[in-house]
């Protein structure tokens, strides 16, 4: 027989921790010149602040749709890679590498080279399984919403170029822009990775208990005419509350970082 005096303070702590998952409604943020904000509290409303409709190449955030394409996949393979680098004509903005990825880590990291190894191989199975044609539009479908009409027309896979993982100008979002897709239901697999892979150790403990932490992805992008600048991304979320922060030129990613858990009233780690 279960001992009441045992299982009592046990119910009343994870129903607090329940409570306390959900973040309480944000002030308007005290932004800086050039920033951007966006964020849903889970009840389909989109808060946009700053410069939040301004549209900039997405840079890393690219990572997250082709986890929106090929993630499961990959997920269940448990694909591994060495960033040495360099790899034939591509080099990983880290220079020196990354050394063993998994998929986990390569998000965290940002790898560039393991995301373009996966995606070289994924293609060359589209090519197989569709045809070159059908693999083309199902590739557009999902990057439609980052492309414009940016992507010279045709009916073949265009070249696996750096620009896929976010290393120029083709793909571009807006944090106003990035929140909606994140939003719809179809991005649900996205949100899901960013909560096992980002959200930081004891991730399956903490929301057994009713307590999620919150999952950020950070990343650069560069700037449209200027090769050595670069502005910064995070996208993230809590529970069903999702957040993306565009900081403008000369801004990297640890500064996004500490931006957002300033704009969100978390402590600093």
């Amino acid at each position: 027989m279960w001992n009441l005096r045992v299982l009592l303070p046990v119910f009343l702590g994870t129903l607090l921790l329940c409570a306390q998952s959900a973040p309480a409604p944000l002030k308007e943020p005290a932004l800086k010149p050039g920033e951007g904000f966006a964020i849903t509290l889970g009840d389909g409303e989109v808060r946009s602040y700053g410069e939040a409709k301004k549209e900039a190449p997405m840079g890393s955030l690219a990572k997250l749709v082709w986890l929106r394409m090929e993630g499961a996949d990959w997920a269940s393979r448990n694909v591994r890679f060495k960033c040495t680098g360099a790899a034939g004509p591509f080099v990983c903005w880290n220079r020196e590498g990354h050394g063993r990825v998994d998929l986990g880590k390569a998000l965290q990291e940002s790898c560039n080279l393991a995301f373009l190894f996966w995606i070289q191989d994924a293609q060359a199975h589209w090519r197989a399984d569709y045809g070159e044609a059908a693999a083309r539009v199902r590739m557009e479908e999902v990057f439609a919403p980052f492309l414009g009409r940016r992507l010279p027309p045709g009916e073949t896979l265009p070249p696996l170029t750096a620009a896929w993982v976010g290393d120029g100008d083709l793909l571009r979002t807006s944090a106003e822009g990035f929140l909606r897709w994140l939003m719809e239901p179809e991005q649900s697999e996205v949100v899901s990775f960013g909560k096992r892979f980002l959200a930081g150790t004891w991730v399956e403990f903490q929301a057994l208990f009713g307590k999620e932490d919150w999952w950020f992805k950070t990343g650069t992008a560069p700037v449209p005419g200027e090769p050595a600048a670069t502005s910064a991304w995070v996208a993230g979320g809590r529970g069903s509350a999702l957040v993306v922060l565009h900081l403008p030129r000369g801004r990297g990613k640890a500064e996004g970082l500490a931006r957002i858990r300033e704009i969100l009233g978390l402590k600093t780690r």
